[in-house]
């Protein structure tokens, strides 16, 4: 049989016309949104191929009440928040406390506006001035790496100790439970007992570090 004799059944033809006719028009309110940089309001899909997965609204609330607990009993005008590879706790931090910054290798979060910081976590390697515009700037720190990897876990590391205003500034690290020999091997961090949620189920353990006691700011932890 050619391939040209090769024709779908009807109701697959129309779900796969429907699925593909979706999947254009979110890439193009995406490339819209990029263009009219909304803002905290821009809502992204995840990019499995990035390693993107996004918070449950359970996950995302708990630490930004955490969040607002931290900016009022420590911060002022001057402090800064950092989030590294986390981007769908972005408008839920950015409701918290205005100064705060995105770090991202996907370039779609350009329409987070100045608060869009691109890196790419290999990149350290190439410079000892690498992000050296934002060393020493941020005085809480939010990570979420892509990998589960010793390397992946070597290389944020550094550019967290690099970010830090201070060895006083808090750090909150969330990742798979199998990182935890190699990233604190890096950074003065230990595992707490809150638990970071998905909106997609996870085939790996998922916990959270931190160089705090971060389980006090926690509700319902």
């Amino acid at each position: 049989m050619d391939d040209d004799d090769i024709a779908l059944p009807a109701d697959t033809l129309a779900i796969l016309n429907e699925f593909l006719a979706e999947r254009t028009q979110r890439e193009q309110d995406e490339e819209q949104r990029m263009i009219n940089q909304t803002g905290k309001d821009a809502h992204f899909e995840e990019d499995w191929q990035l390693s993107q997965f996004w918070y449950s609204e359970g996950t995302k609330r708990a630490i930004g009440d955490a969040v607002a607990k931290i900016v009022k009993e420590l911060g002022g005008s001057d402090f800064r928040i950092a989030l590294l590879s986390c981007p769908s706790l972005y408008a839920t931090i950015k409701d918290v406390h205005a100064n705060v910054n995105i770090f991202e290798y996907d370039q779609r979060f350009a329409a987070y506006g100045t608060d869009f910081v691109h890196y790419d976590f290999n990149e350290v390697d190439s410079t000892s001035d690498y992000l050296r515009d934002h060393h020493k700037c941020y005085d809480l720190i939010i990570a979420d790496p892509p990998f589960l990897s010793e390397e992946c876990m070597s290389k944020m590391s550094r550019i967290i100790i690099n970010l830090q205003r201070s060895k006083d500034s808090k750090i909150v690290f969330c990742s798979g439970e199998v990182v935890e020999p190699w990233l604190t091997a890096s950074l003065p961090v230990h595992k707490c007992n809150f638990r970071p949620e998905h909106d997609r189920n996870l085939g790996n353990e998922f916990v959270s570090y931190a160089n705090f006691n971060f389980d006090q700011y926690i509700e319902n932890k």
